[in-house]
């Protein structure tokens, strides 16, 4: 109990939340076979610390939710509606109601059908995969049941914190992109935490979360384990054995630990990251109040143009994943039903109003929160590997440039190929949607209504989507060019919305670019000019 303020003494008559927190153990019985890496040839060895299942459940006067955190690779949706389903069905709980999410281990179980053409599993391995589906997905019922059972008042709080160790793993090379690091990609450091206290102020459960691949573990191991998240839990627990600590995946789909290959870097990182939890809480955080408001919608994500021949000929090559993809791709084909788009869930939980959790499907690029969180400026935590992992979730940008994330992995998935331009814009809309539904209004939503800082907004909001700079805050005389932060993709993309600001073909290269465009002023009395000069 050291280092907790009593932050929530002037309330202890007026408890306005009640909290239940459960765990289970889902760590195989069995050697098993793991995913996260193609090149694994046998099931696993041992165990190196377990995996569990934790749960939270919240309510107030009128409504409740549930935070399901699991040490896995990912849950699919056909587990997650599964047990929503049974939930509602016995629980009357709303699918607004229940969020899932996985650690994203690669040392943890194949979870069927997640990434199911990584490996070509026998009929014994594939069986013995999907009796550990089964059974995990009944562990998940009991253990939600469990936790709504133990509803007791409690006082919620939040805090925001840093850690160090995630790095951008997008690395421009001659070739392109490959996975390595990348210094000057987007990251997303963030570590925000939510503390649990029952009514006496006993810590009953620490929900906090960050923005990293948990691939710190070698590559080549067959031990099972959470990796970094795994070992934070861990140290969390020992530090404080009457709480249940729950770690939340955020956005980071193109993040790596820096530097990994070991397991002795994957205690490091968890402590570290259990030190900068630990850090938060003993510092001021903020009283959360009711009420729960939630919101889910699926949306659709749509694949560029495929056609049968691609998986012909894909079906001859000598990678066994692509051929395991193309083989289920075209027998999609002759049931006349090939893939064009894939479900995608969004969900918001909003404790009150100083604290809001949006919850992304798959495998969700930091550039995505970043954006968020600069649209949305307040107590917003921006968790990927939510509900459904189909897929990386690249940004406009990355589908440009290619690589892993937006093109190889796709084959692991068993997806057709990579999603169409429009991905990001379909995905911020179906964000800005859920997050209305739940009272969220974003800036530059608010800003439109004023023309005279309109186009101001707009432009700032193209340089996050562009990952243009998004440390910085933005001002009418930040420089661009000068100072690097435009490369030519980056010029080109700028390029093409200037046209469509001024409505009209003009000769861009007309200009000095290093002057013309250095500062958004500059750009401002460019397309300022020219609608001048349209109207006359």
């Amino acid at each position: 109990m050291s280092g907790i303020t009593n932050l929530h003494e002037s309330r202890a008559l007026s408890v306005g939340f009640r909290a239940g927190v459960s765990r289970v153990e889902i760590t195989p019985q069995a050697p098993i076979w793991m995913s996260g890496y193609p090149h694994r040839k046998h099931a696993s060895r041992s165990v190196v610390h377990s995996l569990w299942a934790k749960v939270l459940a919240i309510e107030d006067e009128n409504a409740r939710t549930v935070i399901v955190a699991t040490d896995l690779i990912g849950l699919p949706r056909a587990i997650t509606d599964f047990v929503s389903a049974r939930l509602q069905e016995e629980y009357g709980l709303e699918r607004s109601q229940i969020l899932f999410n996985s650690t994203h281990t690669h040392n943890g179980p194949v979870v069927w059908p997640n990434l199911r053409a990584m490996f070509d599993l026998g009929k014994r391995e594939k069986g013995e995969v999907l009796e550990y589906g089964r059974g995990l997905a009944a562990h998940l019922f009991r253990a939600i049941a469990e936790a709504l059972k133990n509803l007791e008042p409690a006082f919620l709080s939040y805090g925001l914190g840093k850690a160090h160790f995630a790095a951008n793993r997008r690395e421009w090379t001659p070739e392109g992109v490959r996975i390595g690091v990348n210094p000057l990609g987007a990251v997303d450091l963030d570590v925000p935490v939510l503390e649990v206290r029952s009514q006496d102020q006993q810590l009953r459960a620490v929900v906090f979360g960050y923005a990293c691949h948990n691939t710190t573990c070698p590559d080549d191991s067959y031990e099972l384990n959470g990796d970094y998240a795994g070992f934070a839990q861990i140290e969390l627990e020992k530090s404080h054995p009457e709480a249940t600590a729950m770690f939340l995946m955020l956005c980071g789909g193109d993040q790596n630990p820096n530097p990994r290959g070991s397991f002795e870097l994957a205690e490091r990182h968890g402590k570290a990251l259990a030190a900068e939890v630990d850090r938060i809480r003993g510092a001021s955080l903020r009283k959360l109040e009711p009420p729960i408001q939630a919101a889910f919608e699926n949306i659709d994500l749509v694949f560029a143009p495929h056609t049968r021949e691609t998986f012909e000929k894909e079906l001859r090559e000598p990678d066994p994943s692509r051929r395991r993809r193309a083989a289920a791709i075209l027998k999609s084909y002759d049931e006349s039903s090939p893939a064009r788009c894939t479900l995608y869930p969004i969900q918001a939980i909003r404790l009150g109003p100083d604290l809001t959790i949006l919850a992304l499907g798959g495998e969700v690029m930091a550039s995505y929160s970043l954006r968020v969180k600069k649209e949305y400026p307040g107590n917003l935590v921006v968790a990927a590997y939510s509900n459904d992992v189909m897929s990386y979730i690249p940004s406009r940008r990355a589908l440009r440039e290619g690589g892993y994330e937006v093109v190889e992995s796709m084959v692991y998935y068993c997806q057709p190929g990579q999603y169409s331009d429009d991905v990001e814009d379909r995905i911020f809309a179906g964000i800005r949607s859920v997050l209305q539904r739940v009272g969220l209004h974003s800036e530059e939503s608010l800003a439109e209504a004023t023309p005279e800082s309109s186009l101001r907004t707009r432009l700032i909001s193209l340089f996050r989507d562009l990952n243009v700079g998004t440390d910085l805050e933005w001002s009418a005389d930040t420089s661009l060019l000068r100072s690097g932060l435009l490369d030519s993709l980056a010029t080109l993309q700028l390029a093409e919305w200037i046209q469509r600001q001024v409505g009209a073909d003009v000769d861009l290269l007309q200009f000095d670019l290093s002057e013309e465009w250095e500062t958004i002023a500059r750009i401002e009395q460019f397309i300022a000019r020219h609608r001048q000069s349209q109207a006359g």
